[in-house]
């Protein structure tokens, strides 16, 4: 059935009447980054105001394909459970040339996780289910059709000028964070633009409603026969909706391509007949650009307004939401004078990080997929033709690396002898417990986990001690006898030991809060 988009209400604020008291954060944008931006605020104990100058959720799909460390941040926001209930589930992916599956890969082979690798659940649904918890909350204003048209910076706040349909009125805070995509007001206000190249090839992206027993996993050709000489990729929805993404090539005009009389014929030939229902279409070119910095003073960008990638790879909306995951422990932080703003400093180095490495991994997927002719063209088809009889060659293949989260650079204590799967900088890996899941128990503070080891007592942390028999302490020990981790708010691991006490664990914590 055809999603309906039912608008939000739009309530009159009171900064049309009087002046507002200053506000310690509002929010540009109530996409699935500005509201789970919220959302993790609130769950450090801050308010925020979010605005936005629409009335309803995202128009099509869009971002469809969800990661296990999405999943884990959608837990603590409070709709994990009800996303994974929706969501179409997978974890495997196939790859073909022409009719020919070359190879398959699993993402997550070993058991042992709360959350699966992927689901895939339309934009609109993510949305609807964000403002839920936003309103639940009673830590998030919600504001629709205030749209954001000027702003004012200083060293102490800024202020932000809004329309509404009943005029216009001004806001003040603390922090404003811009959270409104790619064509971001807030990054045009500020005369700011992104680095990078943008990609001269276009794609043809439909959702079609229709019944079909493909399986939950997704599909990804170079040059099929039912669109020769391009890519295709199909993905399962919930509500019965598929995803098909076609290469058109930089000459299609946009425009034509979009036209029901061009769509129709192009998918009836990817799916083999015509029962289905045309549900969203658009074509769209891509770039992989990104602010030089992230941080402006008091104006902090997340997101697309911050970084865009391609598509292949889900890598925007995740990487978006680990932009939140990052943001909202340093920004609490900060806003209850617990830090300095070197804290809200580690976030644009952390997460300018994982951008250049979501881009460099979107750059490469795009020229295999879309190779200029002469060596690109070589290396792309004589790689496909060894993949599809030497199994060392599918490594190269290149559909769109899936979305990992990275591995922040840090100068937290390491010890070699413990295993590179929960190194420093790395999200701490899930596994059952006797309480729990472990990545649960990780969430929101501060935590020192001792595996097969006395716990130290350091101020502002709680603590988890992990008998070696254990599921966990083979991610979290190795082939080491015992260990002391130190993991963040965000459920990053900040420092290990194979043996540490509370000084040395308080001063690790210490470095971490001075933004070192």
């Amino acid at each position: 059935m055809p999603h309906h988009h039912r608008p939000f209400d739009y309530v009159a604020p009171p900064g049309l009447a009087a002046p507002e008291p200053r506000h310690p954060v509002v929010i540009v944008g109530a996409g699935p980054i500005g509201l789970a931006m919220a959302l993790e605020l609130a769950n450090h104990g801050q308010k925020s105001v979010v605005v936005d100058d629409n009335d309803v959720v995202s128009i099509g799909s869009r971002a469809i394909c969800w990661s296990k460390r999405s999943l884990e941040i959608f837990d603590r926001l409070g709709i994990g459970d009800r996303a994974v209930e929706k969501g179409v589930t997978w974890q495997v992916g196939r790859t073909f040339r022409g009719s020919k599956e070359i190879f398959s890969f699993d993402l997550l082979p070993e058991d042992g996780h709360k959350r699966p690798a992927f689901i895939n659940l339309q934009q609109y649904h993510v949305e609807e289910y964000l403002v839920d918890a936003a309103r639940k909350s009673g830590l998030v204003d919600l504001r629709f059709k205030n749209k954001a048209v000027a702003i004012d910076l200083d060293a102490d706040g800024v202020e932000i000028e809004l329309e509404t349909p009943d005029g216009h009125y001004t806001l003040s805070a603390e922090y404003l964070i811009a959270c409104d995509g790619a064509k971001s007001s807030i990054r045009e206000f500020m005369g700011l633009d992104f680095i990078g190249r943008p990609f001269e090839e276009r794609f043809l992206i439909a959702d079609i409603e229709m019944e079909a027993d493909f399986p939950p996993e997704r599909r990804f050709w170079f040059e099929p026969e039912f669109h020769p000489g391009q890519s295709a990729l199909l993905h399962k929805q919930p509500d019965n909706i598929y995803r098909i993404d076609l290469q058109l090539g930089w000459e299609a005009d946009p425009e034509v391509e979009k036209r029901p009389d061009r769509v129709i014929p192009r998918i009836e030939r990817v799916v083999g007949h015509s029962d289905f229902r045309l549900d969203w279409v658009s074509v769209y070119s891509f770039q992989c650009r990104r602010l030089e910095r992230f941080v402006h003073g008091r104006v902090v960008f997340a997101g697309d307004s911050a970084h865009v990638v391609s598509p292949f790879g889900a890598r925007g909306g995740n990487g978006g939401l680990q932009d939140v995951s990052n943001l909202g422990w340093k920004l609490a932080a900060v806003l209850e004078g617990r830090a300095g703003p070197a804290l809200i400093d580690s976030y644009d180095r952390e997460r300018v990080h994982a951008a250049d490495e979501n881009i460099a991994n979107s750059s490469r997927t795009t020229r295999f997929m879309t190779p200029a002719d002469g060596i690109e063209r070589v290396f792309r088809d004589e790689t496909l033709r060894l993949a599809e009889r030497f199994p060392f060659a599918r490594g190269w293949v290149n559909g769109g690396r899936l979305s990992m989260p990275c591995v922040y650079p840090t100068g937290g204590a390491d010890d070699d002898a413990l295993p590179g799967v929960s190194r420093p900088g790395s999200v701490a890996p899930d596994a059952p417990t006797r309480e729990g899941w472990l990545i649960d128990r990780l969430a929101g503070g501060w935590t020192v986990m001792a595996v097969n080891a006395a716990a130290p007592e350091v101020d502002g942390c709680r603590f988890i001690v992990v008998p070696a028999e254990e599921p966990l302490a083979c991610r979290y020990l190795g082939g080491a006898p015992k260990a002391v981790y130190l993991i963040r708010p965000d459920q990053v691991i900040a420092a290990r030991w194979r043996d540490a006490g509370t000084e040395t664990v308080a001063a690790a914590r210490a470095a971490v809060m001075e933004g070192l």
